[in-house]
């Protein structure tokens, strides 16, 4: 396959490395390398001695990492979730940079190749994995999981009202013949919606739910917040674009927790070092302009937080 096939429009791409971007010299991490269109940017932005480590498991993004280490010697390329971020830095005798960005959820090339599973607008074979070489396929999940797991996943990963009625309805698809291609899946999904969104497909938040799911993307995302306190060197930056509601939500409120520190009994006199605040929000929250939207469509719901370490 041609990595050109499928194009790939960065999201709030300034604004993320702008946010991030704090010392020229320093180290950085882009943790969802994807095509690589905020580490170029950000690539561009760095003095000589600049560092910029990517993460991705997409082999595919891996490829065109390799490339890009060809091209700039300041540049590396992992093969890792942005979960195991600190052991692999750690490997690289990285313990502290100075900016980590986050693209979060699924990349244009993903989505528009039919192969790896993502889309309900396109057959393929039921995948959705970001990594195609590990873990469980979204065929596997639903062949294994529970009626009451799968009604779980999607009422909390997709906020989806009719999760049960679509939870029985694989169970019992299942029992006849496995799920194994998107376009089953997601008329499967559409006849157990007995209420269709406007301008949405019935399959999209089962879709979402089942991809974070396999993919494990909410626990990778309390992991590497939990971790960036640590791996941030004082006035260190994290920007994080997310996606959906769930991934925002846990953003936001790591940073306000950040920001908050310790909980003390009200009334305790303590001084300010005892708090424990450990970051501080950049600004408020950042959306996409209408133009950005009006060419790049897949913009619309992305929401970009930025957080500063404090010395």
């Amino acid at each position: 396959m041609n990595l050109s096939d499928f194009a790939h429009t960065t999201v709030l791409l300034q604004e993320t490395v702008d946010g991030c971007l704090n010392d020229p010299a320093g180290i950085y991490v882009d943790g969802t390398f994807g095509r690589g269109g905020h580490s170029r940017l950000l690539l561009s932005k760095l003095a000589p001695e600049g560092r910029l480590i990517g993460f991705d498991k997409d082999p595919l993004a891996i490829n065109t990492g390799k490339e890009l280490e060809q091209e700039d010697s300041r540049f590396q390329i992992v093969q890792a979730s942005f979960a195991d971020m600190k052991a692999e830095l750690k490997a690289l005798g990285i313990d502290q940079v100075n900016g980590i960005l986050l693209d979060l959820g699924v990349s244009s090339p993903q989505l528009d190749d039919a192969e790896r599973g993502f889309s309900f607008m396109k057959d393929g074979p039921l995948d959705m994995r970001m990594n195609p070489d590990a873990g469980l396929s979204a065929a596997e999940w639903c062949a294994q999981t529970s009626e009451e797991e799968i009604a779980r996943v999607l009422k909390e990963y997709g906020e989806e009202r009719f999760a049960k009625r679509m939870a029985r309805a694989i169970i019992n698809a299942r029992a006849d013949a496995p799920i194994t291609r998107t376009r089953e899946l997601a008329e499967l999904i559409k006849e157990a919606n007995p209420a269709w969104e406007k301008h949405k497909h019935p399959a999209t938040r089962a879709f979402q739910a089942i991809r974070i799911a396999v993919n494990n993307e909410l626990g990778d995302l309390e992991k590497v917040l939990a971790e960036s306190v640590d791996l941030l060197l004082p006035h260190g930056r994290l920007a994080v674009i997310s996606f959906h509601s769930l991934e925002d939500r846990m953003v936001k409120r790591f940073i306000r927790a950040q920001e908050k520190g310790r909980e003390l009994p009200p009334g305790i006199p303590v001084p300010e070092s005892m708090l424990g605040r450990t970051m501080k929000k950049m600004g408020k929250a950042i959306m996409p302009g209408n133009d950005e939207v009006r060419i790049n469509a897949r913009a619309r719901s992305a929401v970009l937080r930025v957080a500063e370490r404090l010395a």
